[in-house]
């Protein structure tokens, strides 16, 4: 099928945002998807604040938006924005690095204030990068993810329900989209 970029922007070593992309990532590949994760805490701090475009592990992600065929972009929101670390990422990427690819943003937050961070913050940004198409967002509050003791999660009935549905909407986004992407 597809291959898919689940990119966290989450600079937290215990991220909910990045359990909750990899839960996503799981039914993703259970679908037949290829899921490629990249928590971008990871990447040399140098060479996001200095703006090393040619540092190798720049290169590396870069290389990596490129092969996508879709986009799980999934930030924690502070301060009613999407994370600064995903910022300086996006700044680095070329100008049109989602061009062609379906793209799916996910946020995690403290309050059901930051709800709109999803469209009113992320989406603008993403469309710029020139996506074929950007399915619906979903906001998730961190009280619905539980983290247990294994590091694995559980997430509140309700919202899992919903996550599973935006999920399969950016799936079957991604089925329609892929032979048109081939045939290019």
């Amino acid at each position: 099928m597809a291959t898919v970029l689940s990119v966290s922007g989450s600079p937290s070593l215990t991220s909910r945002t990045a359990r909750l992309l990899r839960d996503l990532d799981a039914r993703l590949t259970e679908q037949g998807h290829e899921v490629i994760p990249l928590d971008v805490r990871t990447l040399p701090s140098e060479a996001l604040l200095h703006a090393d475009f040619g540092h190798p592990a720049i290169a590396r992600a870069t290389a990596l938006f490129e092969r996508a065929d879709g986009v799980v972009i999934g930030t924690p929101v502070y301060k009613a924005a999407y994370s600064g670390l995903l910022k300086a990422l996006l700044d680095l990427l070329p100008q049109y690095a989602l061009k062609g690819k379906t793209v799916l943003p996910l946020a995690t937050g403290g309050t059901t204030a930051h709800v709109l961070a999803i469209d009113y913050a992320l989406r603008p940004v993403l469309a710029s990068m020139g996506p074929a198409h950007i399915t619906p967002g979903w906001f998730v509050l961190d009280k619905h993810i539980e983290v247990r003791q294994d590091g694995g999660i559980l997430i509140e009935q309700a919202t899992r329900e919903a996550l599973d549905q935006v999920t399969d909407q950016f799936s079957a986004a991604l089925s329609q989209r892929r032979p048109l992407r081939a045939a290019a």
